[in-house]
């Protein structure tokens, strides 16, 4: 079963990039972003978390905090991250029980985890949702345009 807009997310935890462990448990300091992606080190996702990072300033500006997620290892992230100069954490879901959680599931005919970007409020309900296999920079520009809509109805 996938998230839908409008959801609550569940709490969970995972180990980022230095193998600390985050624990996710509305409410929320901020709105988050997180982006599921199928591998480090690949082009594709190479291009996403760098796109991210690009845009780090402008979703901190907004007052959202991004989290990558793939079944990667701690390690494998702590490389990416450091050969990317990457602004924020990567997340380890090695067993994909965070992504099942989610409801992402495996994209080009079932061969590669699924690339999905959830935006979610400070009260953990899913605000927006994204997928595109195939259009790494369409996340970006989604999230931002999404992230401004919800702060505008939320300022009325």
């Amino acid at each position: 079963m996938s998230l839908k807009i409008g959801d609550s997310i569940s709490s969970f935890s995972l180990l980022d990039e230095q193998e600390v462990e985050r624990e996710f448990k509305a409410p929320f300091e901020k709105k988050i972003v997180f982006f599921f992606y199928p591998k480090d080190n690949t082009p594709g996702c190479t291009r996403e978390a760098c796109a991210f990072s690009d845009a780090f300033e402008d979703f901190s500006k907004s007052g959202v905090d991004i989290y990558g997620i793939s079944n990667d290892s701690a390690a494998s992230h702590r490389g990416f991250k450091m050969s990317n100069n990457l602004p924020y954490p990567l997340l380890s879901d090695p067993k994909g029980r965070v992504r099942e959680k989610f409801g992402v599931k495996k994209d080009l005919f079932g061969l590669l985890p699924g690339r999905v970007t959830y935006i979610v409020d400070e009260n953990g309900i899913v605000q927006h949702i994204y997928k595109s296999h195939l259009n790494m920079d369409g996340h970006i520009k989604e999230s931002l345009d999404a992230i401004d809509r919800i702060n505008s109805s939320q300022k009325v």
